[in-house]
Protein backbone atom coordinates (compact mmCIF):
# COMPACT_ATOMS: atom_id res chain seq x y z
CA UNK A 1 0.00 0.00 0.00
CA UNK A 2 1.19 3.63 -1.09
CA UNK A 3 1.22 6.25 1.62
CA UNK A 4 -0.35 9.22 0.11
CA UNK A 5 1.68 12.55 -0.24
CA UNK A 6 1.23 15.04 2.18
CA UNK A 7 1.00 18.45 0.39
CA UNK A 8 4.22 19.85 1.20
CA UNK A 9 6.02 20.30 -1.93
CA UNK A 10 10.12 19.60 -1.05
CA UNK A 11 11.48 22.94 -2.56
CA UNK A 12 14.99 23.20 -3.72
CA UNK A 13 16.35 26.50 -2.71
CA UNK A 14 16.37 29.28 -5.95
CA UNK A 15 20.20 29.74 -7.06
CA UNK A 16 21.59 32.49 -5.49
CA UNK A 17 22.53 35.11 -7.94
CA UNK A 18 26.06 35.86 -9.19
CA UNK A 19 27.52 38.60 -7.22
CA UNK A 20 30.57 40.13 -9.00
CA UNK A 21 33.29 40.79 -7.35
CA UNK A 22 34.42 44.74 -8.13
CA UNK A 23 38.24 43.31 -7.92
CA UNK A 24 39.22 41.11 -10.55
CA UNK A 25 41.80 38.59 -9.50
CA UNK A 26 44.22 36.93 -11.95
CA UNK A 27 44.92 37.02 -15.84
CA UNK A 28 42.12 34.70 -16.76
CA UNK A 29 39.34 36.63 -14.64
CA UNK A 30 40.54 40.05 -16.44
CA UNK A 31 41.16 38.24 -19.97
CA UNK A 32 37.49 37.33 -19.19
CA UNK A 33 35.78 40.50 -18.10
CA UNK A 34 37.77 41.93 -21.23
CA UNK A 35 36.22 39.51 -23.27
CA UNK A 36 39.70 39.45 -24.64
CA UNK A 37 42.41 36.31 -25.34
CA UNK A 38 45.01 36.39 -22.34
CA UNK A 39 47.86 37.38 -24.30
CA UNK A 40 45.32 40.72 -25.66
CA UNK A 41 45.29 41.65 -21.83
CA UNK A 42 48.54 41.17 -20.69
CA UNK A 43 49.67 43.03 -23.95
CA UNK A 44 47.44 45.91 -22.96
CA UNK A 45 49.04 46.12 -19.11
CA UNK A 46 52.26 46.97 -20.60
CA UNK A 47 50.73 49.79 -22.36
CA UNK A 48 49.45 51.60 -19.89
CA UNK A 49 45.61 49.21 -18.59
CA UNK A 50 45.37 49.34 -14.89
CA UNK A 51 46.36 46.47 -13.52
CA UNK A 52 48.60 46.09 -9.99
CA UNK A 53 50.33 43.02 -9.40
CA UNK A 54 50.08 41.89 -5.61
CA UNK A 55 52.70 38.72 -5.17
CA UNK A 56 52.11 36.83 -7.57
CA UNK A 57 48.64 37.90 -8.78
CA UNK A 58 47.75 40.34 -10.93
CA UNK A 59 44.71 42.48 -9.65
CA UNK A 60 42.41 45.17 -11.53
CA UNK A 61 39.41 46.85 -10.96
CA UNK A 62 35.95 46.64 -12.94
CA UNK A 63 35.38 50.12 -12.75
CA UNK A 64 38.99 51.57 -13.95
CA UNK A 65 39.36 48.78 -16.58
CA UNK A 66 36.15 50.24 -18.26
CA UNK A 67 37.53 54.00 -17.98
CA UNK A 68 40.51 52.76 -19.73
CA UNK A 69 38.98 51.49 -22.65
CA UNK A 70 36.59 54.24 -22.56
CA UNK A 71 39.58 56.69 -22.67
CA UNK A 72 41.45 54.32 -25.51
CA UNK A 73 38.07 54.32 -27.61
CA UNK A 74 37.97 58.00 -27.31
CA UNK A 75 34.52 58.62 -25.55
CA UNK A 76 34.36 60.56 -22.25
CA UNK A 77 32.38 58.09 -20.50
CA UNK A 78 33.36 54.43 -19.29
CA UNK A 79 32.73 51.50 -21.79
CA UNK A 80 30.45 48.86 -20.15
CA UNK A 81 30.89 45.53 -20.72
CA UNK A 82 28.02 43.46 -20.70
CA UNK A 83 27.76 40.12 -18.32
CA UNK A 84 25.32 38.09 -17.44
CA UNK A 85 23.62 39.90 -14.39
CA UNK A 86 23.63 43.44 -16.32
CA UNK A 87 20.57 45.07 -16.72
CA UNK A 88 21.23 46.17 -20.11
CA UNK A 89 18.09 48.69 -20.48
CA UNK A 90 19.38 50.78 -18.22
CA UNK A 91 22.78 51.29 -19.80
CA UNK A 92 20.54 51.71 -23.05
CA UNK A 93 19.02 54.19 -21.55
CA UNK A 94 22.15 56.29 -20.04
CA UNK A 95 23.71 55.54 -23.70
CA UNK A 96 20.93 56.68 -25.60
CA UNK A 97 21.17 59.82 -23.01
CA UNK A 98 24.57 60.92 -23.46
CA UNK A 99 24.12 60.69 -27.71
CA UNK A 100 21.35 62.69 -27.47
CA UNK A 101 23.37 65.28 -25.04
CA UNK A 102 26.35 64.93 -27.81
CA UNK A 103 23.84 66.00 -30.93
CA UNK A 104 22.28 68.45 -29.51
CA UNK A 105 25.49 70.13 -28.57
CA UNK A 106 26.32 69.68 -32.29
CA UNK A 107 23.15 71.33 -33.47
CA UNK A 108 23.90 74.47 -31.38
CA UNK A 109 27.33 74.31 -32.69
CA UNK A 110 26.54 74.73 -36.14
CA UNK A 111 23.95 77.42 -35.83
CA UNK A 112 26.98 79.40 -34.58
Amino acid sequence: MKKAKSGKKSRRPAPKPKIQKERLKGWHEIASFLGQPLAVAQRWARSGMPVIREGRFMYASREELSQYLGREAGLDVPVHIATENADLSADLKRALAHARAGNQLKKRNTKR
